[in-house]
Formats: structure tokens, C-alpha cells, sequence
């Protein structure tokens, strides 16, 4: 879905006035997954503003001056994170664990905002399904053509109230509903869609905002995640459209949220709820917490990282996506940084949206040969340690 501008007085899940602003940053890429071919492109790349408001009614947490129309979705994006083996070891067993507790065997998956295919080509292999994909940045000729290539059709452009028919017995949404703003709107689309399939369920999968929060990570904070959810809101938003949620968790070391849901034609007067979602309390407590460190910890950081110049290291970014971009751009940071690396190569040979650092292959580090290397997503450290150990390099490795 294609989310429009809104008016930002409203939380967007709920319809309560006037969310409370609790974090600001400015003059930030309007994207950051797009590729940028040139650093004179990726540094003049249009700017927008970040103004995170917490609704302290429902917990959801959104961007209320965001403005979808400066977008440009695209072939030109490049969000895939299945180069790394940590990744895919994840994701293989995310999809196994879905095949078995829902038996989606020979049927018939959608997934809306599938990126690149790689989860709906994994559960179509894994389960033997038929599938449909729809995003505005699919490239199917990049694929490794499986046999299970030859059972799924991919529609290029975003998921409307248009596509209401392409439905199955289950349908996929990962990582994109951080990227509406109008996210009770975007999923009553997919509940009418379903109206009369009360045995299709539904998976979603997003950020979990509570880890940002609670771990001051303002590089999990960029302008195109316009909506951030915690167990709790992602639970009362699905409930409330019609819903009854059959999972709800915390996966890939508690960075994601993960929800399973069937759609019923009578609101449940007593819900069951899953550990850790009556977290309204809480959340606002981490929110107020947020508010009151933010800042020190930018500070902190960019004494951290100026204390590298100053002593003459050379410092690289390890991941060159979103988390990279928003690191760069919310710490103001130019020459302290040496290069970007991504293992990605469809990254390689890029430039970072904002300040223009270029994107290099691991590779490039056995020539750089670097003191200090950030990391923008710990989870990566021991995979990144031993590719640097493979090339007889050991230096600080610095998780965000």
C-alpha cells in the first residue's frame, strides 16, 4: 500500500489526539535504502525531519511529520539481508517452525511488500506452495530460479484495496508495515480482503520498539519507519480490526516482533494475552526514559568516535543499510568514518543517502586495515569477526 500523508494530530492505530513528541532530528534522508550511485547524488539525497510521537492510550509510536509522497520505491531499493549466513539460518527456521504450526503445505501464500522474494521463494520450496508477491521493488530475474520460482508470480507495485482479490490460505507481511503511516487503515485492507477465508492466517513481522527505545538506539530510527510497534500496540491494533491473534512474540534475539493472526466476525470480550503484551505501563516509562538520555548518548557517541580521530585510527561502519545511514547522518559524521562495508554486493560500489561515504566489500578492509570497526547490528559481530580473522585482521570491533 502506497500510505498518503496524513494529518499528524492523530495516532494513526488508535485515533487518539495528539501523540506526545518525545524525540526530534532533522535534515535526515528521506530514504536510505535506495542505491545512490555517485557521492554527489547520495549527499544532495532530499532531506525530512523526524518527529517521534508515543500515544500513551494504545503505544504506538509514529513519525507525525511524515510525508510518504517524497518517496521512490523502486527497483532501485535494496533492503536484502539474505547474504548473510546468520540471516538465512534465522529465516530458514522462522519458516519451517510457520510450515509446521500452520501446515502450509501446497497452498497458496501472498506476500505484500516481499522485497527481493527471498522468504516467499523459501516457504514455497520448504512446503511446496504456490505464491504471489507484490512490491514495487521485486527484480525477479536476480533470483537463483529454484523449481519453486516456477510456482510464484510477483506483481510489481504496492499493495492496495486494488489487490483485494490475491488472497490464500496464507499471507505474509514482513518488515513493511514500519513503513505505512496509516497502519489501521493498511490493515483493515487485509482483513476485508479475507472476509470470507476465516481459515487464512496472517503473519506479520517488524521492528520491536521497546529494544530501540530501551537501548537508545537512534540508528533504528530513520525516516522511512514511520510506524513503530511494540507486543502490545501490534496486538491491540489487530485485535481491533478484526482479528484474533494466535501468536505474538519476540524473534531474532528479541529485534523483531512477530504476530499470527486468523480474522473472526466477533471481537473476543476476553482476549487471550501472550507474555509481555500488557506493556503500556512500561512502555511509557521507556519513552520518558528515552526522552531524558537521548541526547547524553548522541553526545556520547560522538565523543567516542571524535576520540578515534583524534588518536589517528581508522574507523570503518560495518552495514550500509538504514541503521548505517541514520548513525551517520543523526551523529553529523564525515571524515572520522573511513568507509562503509556491506557484504551485499549489490551495495558495493555505492554511496551512503546524507553524507556520501562510500560503500566498499569486506574485501577492501585487507587493504584498509582498520583499528576500529562499528558494527550497526551486534548480532553480526561474530560473523564479522571471523571474515575479518580470516584476513588477518583483529581490530576493536565496536557493536552499535
Amino acid at each position: 500500500m502506497n500510505s498518503q500523508s496524513q494529518a499528524p494530530f492523530f495516532c494513526q492505530a488508535c485515533g487518539e489526539p495528539e501523540p506526545e513528541i518525545f524525540f526530534e532530528v532533522d535534515d535526515v534522508p528521506v530514504h536510505s535504502t535506495l542505491l545512490m550511485d555517485s557521492r554527489e547524488e547520495a549527499q544532495r539525497y532530499p532531506q525530512g525531519s523526524l518527529k517521534l510521537g508515543f500515544c500513551r492510550t494504545c503505544g504506538f509510536v509514529q513519525n507525525v511529520v511524515f510525508d510518504a509522497s517524497v518517496h521512490e520505491y523502486s527497483t532501485k531499493c535494496e533492503e536484502s539481508q539474505g547474504f548473510s549466513p546468520r540471516f538465512n539460518a534465522f529465516l530458514r527456521a522462522l519458516t519451517l517452525r510457520l510450515i509446521e504450526t500452520y501446515d502450509v503445505r501446497n497452498k497458496k501464500v501472498v506476500e505484500i511488500g516481499c522485497g527481493k522474494g527471498d522468504f516467499l521463494e523459501l516457504i514455497c520450496a520448504l512446503g511446496h506452495n504456490s505464491g504471489i508477491g507484490i512490491d514495487p521493488g521485486i527484480i525477479p530475474e536476480r533470483q537463483q530460479h529454484s523449481e519453486a520460482w516456477e510456482r510464484i508470480r510477483f506483481i510489481q507495485d504496492f499493495y492496495s484495496e486494488a489487490y483485494g482479490e490475491l488472497t490464500g490460505e496464507f499471507m505474509a507481511c514482513r518488515h513493511t508495515l514500519e513503513h505505512i503511516q496509516p497502519v489501521k487503515a493498511f490493515v483493515n485492507i487485509v482483513r476485508r480482503a479475507i472476509d470470507k477465508h476465516p481459515d487464512t492466517i496472517v503473519f506479520f513481522e517488524i521492528p520491536d520498539v521497546e529494544r530501540v527505545l530501551s537501548e537508545v538506539a537512534f540508528w533504528d530510527i530513520y525516516y522511512e519507519h514511520c510506524s513503530y510497534f511494540s507486543l502490545g500496540s501490534l496486538g491491540r491494533l489487530f485485535r481491533a480490526c478484526g482479528f484474533k491473534v494466535l501468536n505474538l512474540q519476540k524473534d531474532f534475539e528479541d529485534q523483531y516482533l512477530v504476530i499470527e493472526a486468523r480474522p473472526i466476525a466477533t471481537p473476543e470480550a476476553a482476549p487471550q494475552l501472550f507474555p509481555g503484551e500488557d506493556d503500556l505501563k512500561q512502555l511509557a516509562a521507556t519513552v520518558d526514559r528515552f526522552k531524558t538520555i537521548a541526547r547524553d548518548t548522541l553526545a556520547r557517541w560522538k565523543r567516542q568516535i571524535g576520540g578515534y580521530a583524534k588518536e589517528g585510527k581508522r574507523v570503518v561502519i560495518w552495514g550500509s543499510s538504514s541503521k548505517g545511514v541514520s548513525f551517520l547522518t543523526t551523529l553529523g559524521l564525515g571524515d572520522e568514518i573511513g568507509y562503509v562495508v556491506d557484504i551485499n554486493p549489490f551495495r558495493q560500489g555505492k554511496f551512503m543517502p546524507g553524507t556520501g561515504h562510500e560503500i566498499v566489500p569486506p574485501a577492501k578492509m585487507a587493504e584498509y586495515k582498520p583499528d576500529v570497526v562499528l558494527v550497526m547490528n551486534p548480532i553480526y559481530c561474530e560473523e564479522i569477526a571471523a571474515s575479518l580473522s580470516d584476513m588477518g585482521l583483529s581490530p576493536q570491533i565496536v557493536p552499535a
